[in-house]
């Protein structure tokens, strides 16, 4: 059996820039982890700028049908950034979105970094148009069943549509297409998906500036694996609509919903 020249070279291709670019990365990111509170403001900018040309360049680099070997290592990537406390309360978050710009045109069925694009952009970046652009274009791969559980991208652009831009009929829509594509499924997960999701949309249908439908959608964001600055972010928006959360003694939260919408 006689193998092609190319099935031979596109894998080794792929591997060597993966290596040459991590190669490349590493001692930058070994510098910035000795001591970041003393690296000045000026040189961690620059390194924004050179990953910024690295997230460019995977855009433009041809795969070779190694797509998801790809995604995941920008998602990897994309990890490192966002969990980088200290060099992201100085510089910001703006390089996320280019990050699920590789993600989602490599493999947007990647349902697992959807909740991260949301979080990242939407909330960190303050880029809700970008968080949804991405996800709108993500969507157009989508099924219900492919892959499993997709309803949740729909969840979540209905989200930031809702509380990032206010946009309440795209959010209605959102929410009432999730409700559809959950309702396919019959696991227990999938049935309340299904029913919050519905209950919202109708609450937007008949009332566009709903308390409730705020306060439920916040909810959903407490309900999602975040950490401790979304979490409270989300609590204090919650009390400022007039509810309330309460912790229960099995560590779940609780809305406390007011008296009227």
């Amino acid at each position: 059996m006689v193998i092609s020249r190319q099935a031979i070279l596109a894998p080794c291709v792929v591997c060597l820039c993966a290596l040459s670019v991590g190669w490349m990365q590493s001692p930058r990111l070994q510098g910035l982890l000795k001591n970041k509170k003393n690296i000045p403001l000026a040189t961690l900018e620059r390194e924004i700028q050179v990953e910024k040309l690295r997230l460019n360049l995977l855009k433009k680099t041809p795969a070779f049908g190694y797509d998801n070997l790809m995604a995941n290592w920008a998602y990897l990537n994309f990890l490192q950034y966002f969990g980088d406390d200290d060099v992201r309360a100085r510089t910001g978050y703006s390089l996320s979105p280019e990050y699920f710009e590789v993600i989602i045109e490599r493999d947007p069925r990647f349902l697992g970094t959807y909740i991260s694009l949301s979080t990242s952009i939407s909330l960190y970046a303050g880029m809700p148009e970008r968080s949804i652009a991405l996800m709108q274009k993500g969507l157009k791969s989508l099924k219900p069943q492919v892959p499993e559980k997709s309803y949740y991208v729909w969840r979540y652009k209905g989200i930031d549509e809702l509380l990032f831009l206010g946009k309440a009929q795209a959010s209605q829509q959102s929410f009432t297409t999730a409700a559809d594509w959950a309702s396919k499924y019959t696991d227990e997960e999938s049935k309340y998906v299904a029913l919050t999701s519905l209950r919202t949309a109708n609450f937007l249908r008949q009332n566009p500036n709903s308390t409730y439908a705020q306060i439920s959608t916040w909810g959903m964001i407490l309900s999602n694996p975040i950490d401790n600055a979304t979490r409270k972010r989300a609590i204090s928006a919650i009390e400022k609509l007039g509810g309330k959360v309460v912790t229960t003694s099995e560590g779940l939260n609780q809305i406390i919903f007011p008296p009227k919408d």
